[in-house]
């Protein structure tokens, strides 16, 4: 009786789901990460979330073969609703189709609409196929190959000849080059590779350079389920368990719009990894085993080439150096010889002990750093507790349970140094309608976690203290109130503060959605940080660290007109104030978005005005595929795009973007070898999508 009522169900509600589903290939993933977690913050790496999202959009998750970990690493679904979905599958079976969804409770038509670009429903697929793995590559449906090409036409200072033999110049091509292809089923394996070549950098083949065609590759090798190795990955790759104290793969929201789901990490495990930022992954091999049905083990090696540049110190006769880089570019002879310089090897385990049935998960993770030569610092009094020498290893214990709508997580770690790190929250799903979060956390100035990426203030997890407070209210089906308190402490000095500092701040996000595809929302957030006076202000006779405080407003409406036309409006401004000194910025922008089937068109004009880099305004762009895009909005300009999509046949699409910004106070854009003579940049971009 229960399967003929589903069936029912499914056949009633498809006919409105699967137009949705039909676009999944499609999705605006900007758009999404700008709805969900959008902060006016130029520190957020947005570009690792893209990256995060990529992976689960280009390899979605299997709705009958996932856990809970995983459905949490997509930051969409609450604790009930995760709990909700756990108990149905477990009462019902596994799901018919993903139109079912809608029977769960708690599962409202928009958060279906969020999740289904990153899920499907199939068999178990690997157990039902006894193929040979070759011919299940070679029959895979799931691949694609990416062609891309992006120029500046303006030329930069780099580009231009020579005046003389000490002048210095770019060494490679204006063109940047991008070449991504991958092949993949879901928990079966996972085969591909990417090349960049950035603008200014050679494609040559020297060795003596370490040149080899393309700046950067990337590959990776994935099985899954082979026996007791439940993944197996050989190249690039992450790792994250925890709360990403010490194992962190890919990006952590953390502070955002989002107030509750982001606060907590997921053990995720092994992942690949398929970004072109050159630095934060492990090159090797993992493996994750089933000791027994609640126990696994995961073991890792990476031997990875850094950026940096050698020095030597005269008294020991031996090279060191100060810092890693980690800016990916090799366009210069200075750059260039400073690449592949230091040899990082990285290896350890996690093991983890799992029982959904009481909700827990333990483990513990170890973790050892060597590097080819010593890292010593510059000597500035902000160092004293920063990293030295060649050496470096973790030992943490992490922990999560889950009782009712109640959800703990903790970590807590120590380094070769002795130094302490730990976090610990709560997510409580109050009712229906209210959520609330909380997380406590605590670095030592001399704890170091080079890998580790857990909930806090700044990008790195050391030298803070905090506690956040995070709440969801729904106080009707179509609005939703949304907020955050954050209060932070830095023990130590940072090369920003000349003291040890307070801070804090808050958001507050009103949102209303009278239908699917209308949202209209008023964001406001103000943070109150330390910040050094500048040695250039005349009236500062003291070199004490001062409060800033930045305030930031956003009106926004995403308004589509029919099926094939869409609006998207946004005002934003913000403020910042500095020892009595106020400067101010703001941006307004109008989208147009123009869907014809096999065409797309979408299109930006925005105007904006900033006194100063404390104001910014980051604006998310629509892109190429695969692709992201968030420029940075300074000084008194005006900015314009077209993005152009087109699919002659199912499995061949192209895309061209244009954009050109064009500067009302500067003659002059940029610095360095990057400078541009005159008031206008223009961008240029062309991609080729192939499937076989």
């Amino acid at each position: 009786m229960k399967s003929a009522l589903l069936l029912i169900l499914t056949l009633s509600i498809s006919s409105l789901a699967i137009a949705q589903r039909i676009q999944q290939k499609d999705i605006d993933i900007e758009q999404f990460i700008e709805e969900v977690f959008a902060v006016q913050n130029g520190d957020v790496s947005a570009e690792e979330l893209y990256e995060t999202l990529l992976l689960f959009y280009s390899n979605p998750i299997n709705l009958n073969n996932t856990y809970r970990d995983e459905l949490r690493s997509l930051f969409i679904l609450s604790e009930s609703q995760i709990s909700n979905f756990i108990s149905y599958t477990a009462e019902h079976g596994k799901l018919l189709s993903i139109y079912e969804l809608q029977a769960i409770p708690d599962f409202d038509l928009n958060t279906i609409y969020r999740l289904t670009p990153f899920v499907t429903v199939t068999e178990t697929g690997l157990n039902s196929d006894n193929r040979s793995l070759l011919k299940r590559i070679l029959s895979e449906q799931n691949n694609y190959l990416l062609l891309r090409y992006e120029s500046i036409l303006e030329d930069k200072k780099g580009f231009l000849p020579k005046k003389d033999s000490s002048d210095n110049r770019y060494i490679g091509t204006r063109g940047k080059y991008y070449t991504r292809f991958r092949v993949s089923h879901i928990n079966d394996f996972s085969i591909g590779f990417t090349a960049e070549k950035d603008a200014g950098e050679q494609f040559t083949w020297n060795r003596k350079t370490k040149s080899y065609g393309a700046d950067f590759y990337s590959g990776h090798v994935q099985l899954q389920n082979q026996g007791p190795f439940k993944n197996i990955i050989v190249g690039d790759y992450q790792i994250q368990y925890g709360q990403s104290l010490l194992l962190g793969a890919g990006f952590n929201v953390g502070k955002g719009a989002e107030t509750i789901t982001t606060v907590r990490r997921s053990n995720l495990g092994i992942r690949p990894y398929t970004s072109v930022i050159e630095t934060n992954f492990f090159r090797g091999g993992a493996a994750t085993m089933s000791l027994t049905k609640n126990l696994e083990f995961t073991g890792f090696y990476s031997r990875l080439n850094q950026d940096a540049t050698l020095k030597e110190d005269t008294l020991e006769r031996e090279n060191f150096i100060t810092s890693i880089q980690q800016s990916g570019f090799h366009r210069t002879e200075s750059e260039l010889n400073a690449k592949d310089k230091v040899s990082e090897s990285n290896y350890g385990g996690t093991l983890l002990y799992k029982s959904p049935k009481h909700g827990i998960n333990l483990g513990s993770t170890f973790i050892i750093n060597k590097f080819s030569a010593s890292l010593i610092r510059a000597e500035r009094v902000y160092n004293n507790f920063e990293f030295k020498g060649t050496s470096n290893y973790n030992i943490g214990l992490f922990g999560d349970y889950n009782w009712q709508n109640i959800s703990l997580f903790a970590e807590g770690a120590i380094s070769k140094s002795g130094g302490f790190g730990g976090v610990i929250g709560t997510i409580i799903n109050l009712n229906s309608r209210l959520e609330t979060s909380m997380v406590l956390r605590n670095y030592d100035e001399d704890f170091h976690s080079i890998y580790g990426n857990a909930f806090g203030e700044s990008t790195r997890n050391i030298n803070e203290q905090g506690w956040y407070w995070g709440l969801k209210y729904k106080p009707f089906r179509k609005v939703e109130v949304t907020g955050y308190f954050d209060s932070f402490r830095y023990q130590w000095i940072t090369s920003s503060i000349n003291a040890p500092s307070t801070g804090y701040e808050y958001l507050g996000r009103v949102s209303y959605r009278p239908s699917r595809n209308v949202l209209l929302y008023f964001q406001f957030r103000e943070q109150i940080k330390a910040d050094n006076p500048s040695d250039n202000d005349q009236e500062v006779v003291i070199k004490s660290p001062l409060l800033g405080q930045k305030r930031n407003y956003t009106v926004n409406l995403d308004f589509p007109a029919n099926d094939w036309l869409s609006f998207k409006s946004r005002v934003q401004w913000s403020s910042y104030d500095l020892n009595n000194k106020l400067t101010e910025g703001f941006a307004i922008w109008q989208d147009l978005n123009l869907d014809f089937g096999k065409f797309r068109i979408s299109g930006r004009y925005a105007i904006f005005e900033t006194d100063d880099f404390n104001n910014t305004q980051y604006a998310y762009e629509r892109d190429l595929l695969y692709a992201f895009s968030v420029p940075a909005y300074s000084g008194t300009a005006s900015r314009h795009y077209v993005l152009i999509q087109y699919r002659p046949l199912r499995k061949l699409t192209f895309w061209v973007k244009y954009a050109q910004t064009n500067y009302r106070d500067r003659e002059t854009i940029g610095s360095g070898l990057e400078q541009i003579d005159g008031n206008k940049r223009t961008d240029l971009k062309f991609q080729l999508r192939i499937i076989f």
